[in-house]
């Protein structure tokens, strides 16, 4: 089967569900970023379609979704960056032809993609934070370079923008028209493909996209963690992490035997094509429907592909049982987490700064987040993927406040460890913001069985873990 067989076959064979607004929060098990029915057994696949996230009619979300009496005071959002290049080739192979200069006249396309380019391109004289002042502002190479946000990024984030302008802005006015600096919080990592997808996201989020206005700070680490970055215990738990990865692969004689055949055919050493981390190129091939490269010596082609893929997905199911994951998560996404809640709680106490801000991040920025907050059974990050908190306020009792967590629009926040008992004894459709606090500010710790460890530095410098 062909990349354009499987697509139409998914596209078009797929059911849809008639469960109300896509999701069923009660009898969901999985976090699903689409509301369409999983096929009976894990499909490589279907599983590779939903992470390429390729755009098409506006989806169904539960960003906004709240009574009428509650008003909502902060958003706050963490993405990934859009649908990107390889960062890595298959030795011997010619890399993939995908054209990232953004046209109209291509698939996928957005009413707003002509006015991007046009407004991306006055900004040069734009207030960012060294070293992203030196980044492209938008993708512009005929041959795409490495890692290199594509037409499909781009637009996948002027929809994020867009589906996000209708529901904070033009519903629950969340900016005013005249909006400040100060009441935008924009931070990415030094990569020109978050920037990118960032002012994407903005471009078609915001009313009047003014350069003055716009200011992005630069975040030197994926993890987001500022000044608390070093975390001993953090990259020992990471350490042991990578240890199971590598003996869950040393188990699977079937992708060792698939590697083999793949090295074979681009006549390298197996241990070189391994090292180049061939899935990386292939999903962007499946993504862009470009066939697998060809030698002499054979084709790599869809079964190679499913064999890795299905492996990617038996890694994921055993990370969220052996739990090693969890322990990096909890200490990786503290800062950013902690952060977050600060500014959520200066919000809830009435000011007006940073009411939205944006994460334009990474997969290894969010995976983290979404194991922390307990959505174990949430999907790795596809591109464009968005995480969402939002804060309420119930106008009848002023001084109580509220958090709803979305992920890919479905929310999930009585899937969150710090919530998921809440609806138990009580009929509120939110999780109070007090919740979310107790969990960064104690829970989290607690968690990670640091006996004593009562704060974040304790909880990275403890002895005899």
């Amino acid at each position: 089967m062909d990349v354009l067989t499987a697509l139409l076959l998914l596209v078009h064979l797929t059911p849809v569900s008639t469960t109300k607004n896509g999701v069923n929060s009660k009898s969901r098990k999985r976090v699903m970023p689409e509301p369409v029915t999983e096929p009976p057994v894990t499909d490589p696949i279907y599983e590779a379609l939903l992470y390429c996230n390729i755009p098409s009619v506006a989806e169904r979300s539960m960003e906004g979704h709240a009574p009428h009496h509650f008003k909502l005071v902060s958003v706050h959002v963490f993405i990934r960056h859009g649908d990107r290049y390889p960062l890595y080739v298959i030795p011997k192979t010619k890399r993939p032809e995908i054209d990232c200069t953004l046209v109209a006249n291509r698939k996928p396309y957005h009413p707003k993609l002509e006015a991007f380019v046009s407004h991306m391109s006055k900004g040069s004289g734009a207030s960012f934070e060294s070293p992203l002042h030196s980044l492209p502002l938008y993708p512009n190479h005929p041959l795409c370079e490495m890692g290199e946000l594509t037409q499909t990024g781009v637009v996948q984030h002027l929809q994020n923008g867009q589906l996000l302008r209708d529901i904070y802005l033009k519903k629950h006015k969340l900016l005013p028209s005249d909006w400040s600096t100060d009441q935008l919080y924009l931070e990415t990592t030094g990569k020109s493909r978050t920037l990118q997808s960032g002012l994407a996201l903005l471009y078609g989020f915001l009313p009047d996209f003014d350069w003055k206005k716009i200011h992005f700070r630069h975040q030197p680490s994926a993890l987001f963690c500022s000044g608390n970055c070093y975390c001993p215990v953090r990259n020992q738990y990471l350490e042991k992490e990578q240890r199971r990865q590598y003996l869950l692969r040393l188990k699977n004689s079937q992708l060792e035997r698939t590697y083999e055949d793949m090295a074979r055919i681009v006549d390298v050493p197996t241990k070189q094509l391994r090292a180049a981390n061939p899935i990386d190129s292939m999903l962007c091939r499946f993504c862009h429907n470009v066939s697998f490269p060809c030698t002499r010596n054979g084709c790599i082609d869809m079964e190679h592909f499913k064999v890795i893929k299905t492996h990617q997905i038996e890694d994921e199911r055993e990370r969220r049982e052996k739990k090693l994951y969890l322990g990096y998560a909890l200490l990786g996404a503290h800062p950013i987490l902690n952060q977050t809640v600060s500014r959520m709680q200066r919000a809830a106490e009435g000011k007006r700064e940073e009411v939205f801000a944006l994460y334009s991040a990474h997969d290894v920025t969010l995976s983290p987040v979404l194991s922390a907050l307990g959505l174990m059974e949430a999907r790795f990050p596809r591109f464009a993927a968005r995480l969402i908190l939002e804060l309420w306020q119930d106008r009848e009792k002023p001084s109580e406040h509220s958090v709803r967590i979305l992920y890919n629009g479905v929310d999930v926040t009585f899937h969150t460890s710090f919530c998921q008992d809440h609806r138990k004894h009580s009929s509120k459709p939110m999780c109070p913001l007090e919740n979310l606090v107790r969990f960064v500010k104690r829970d989290m710790f607690v968690a990670l069985g640091s006996s004593g460890s009562t704060n974040y530095y304790d909880a990275c410098h403890r002895e005899g873990f």
